[in-house]
């Protein structure tokens, strides 16, 4: 089933989040680029969230933000 992507800023850590579902004690975290954390599906290592810290910076930056993941976006419905 896919699921619709959620985005959350945290202004005083300064992350944006991207959720495909509710963070969860199982998950399991790896640094996938820069400061960007990806907490996986324990069972089929898929990506659920993602963490990307220094948020702010990133933005204000030049630099286009680039995410080391490969993604398929389609219309939810």
């Amino acid at each position: 089933m896919d699921k619709n992507l959620t985005f959350r800023y945290d202004k005083l850590g300064d992350i944006l989040y991207i959720d495909t579902c509710a963070p969860y004690s199982d998950q399991e975290s790896d640094e996938i680029g820069d400061e960007i954390i990806a907490r996986l599906n324990p069972d089929s290592g898929a990506i659920e969230n993602l963490e990307i810290l220094f948020f702010s910076t990133r933005l204000n930056s030049s630099m286009p933000l680039e995410l080391p993941i490969q993604a398929e976006l389609r219309l939810a419905g």
